[in-house]
């Protein structure tokens, strides 16, 4: 048998990093939990880079298929416990248009204790994203109620749904008889951001009421809008809906704001919006 000629080219004695090619932008990530200048492994991604995409898509999958755990979401807050008309998780998914109707048992149970009606009715929902809540509710109400009680606002306890699309607030506040209603909820979640809460103020809310008018903080969450600021841009907004009778596309934050003590109008305007996004 013939023998293999031996190679003519120096074998390169290569450790691991030298073929790790870092981005030209990868100082930007500085900036950003998006996943952007990555870098490469010779001509792949890089391991690590492959198992955190796992891992926060696993948390993405989590946060939305996880029942919500009330304790960690309220703590010691009074909330009251409501049902939409989806009975679970995956007909809440399948079934947006039952998440948000009320139950008729809970629409009873809201109508007995209306009395007289209250200005604004406060509903939380696990939404897309039961991790979003969970982690941060009971930190902007700690932030907000003191804010709520200086408005001088009538509100009925928190209203708690766990299987709640954004609409269920309007059904809640008309059975409470108040004039507002303002949803907490979990955001869907995205690669870098499984734990964003959302809130969602509808002035004169109607069991037809469409997006547009709802105004609409996003993005609550220690690495995206601090709680203090969301809390001061609500009250802004909520303040302003009482004043003119408006809620939505015909209320602009940066009016809000403006109008409100200090007004921090430049600064807060991008992180509220009017919702576009599908619920």
């Amino acid at each position: 048998m013939a023998c293999l000629p031996k190679t003519k080219h120096p074998v390169v004695d290569m450790k691991p990093d030298d073929l790790v090619a870092e981005d030209f932008w990868a100082g930007l990530r500085t900036w950003t939990d998006a996943r952007i200048a990555l870098g490469r492994a010779g001509v792949s991604q890089r391991t690590r880079d492959v198992l955190a995409f796992q891992l926060d898509h696993a948390r993405a999958r989590d946060a939305v298929h996880q029942q919500p755990d009330r304790r960690a979401t309220f703590g010691d807050i009074e909330f009251l416990e409501v049902e939409s008309r989806a009975p679970d998780r995956a007909v809440f998914l399948q079934r947006p248009d039952l998440g948000r109707l009320l139950a008729r048992e809970s629409e009873a149970m809201l109508a007995a204790r209306a009395g007289n009606g209250f200005d604004v009715a406060f509903t939380v929902s696990a939404g897309l994203s039961s991790t979003a809540v969970e982690r941060n509710f009971a930190p902007f109400w700690r932030e907000f109620a003191p804010a709520l009680e200086g408005l001088g606002l009538s509100a009925a306890p928190p209203c708690f749904a766990e299987q709640g699309r954004v609409a269920l607030g309007d059904r809640v506040a008309l059975a409470l008889g108040a004039r507002m209603a303002v949803v907490l909820i979990g955001e869907r979640p995205g690669l870098s951001s499984p734990d964003s809460m959302g809130i969602y103020m509808t002035y004169g809310p109607k069991s037809d009421t469409t997006d547009e008018a709802r105004n609409c903080i996003s993005n609550i969450r220690p690495a995206g809008l601090g709680y203090a600021e969301a809390a001061r841009t609500l009250c802004a907004l909520m303040s302003e809906a009482f004043r003119r009778s408006v809620s939505g596309v015909d209320l602009k934050v940066d009016d809000a704001l403006a109008l409100a003590p200090g007004g921090e109008a430049g600064r807060l305007a991008g992180q509220a919006r009017s919702p576009k996004q599908a619920r």
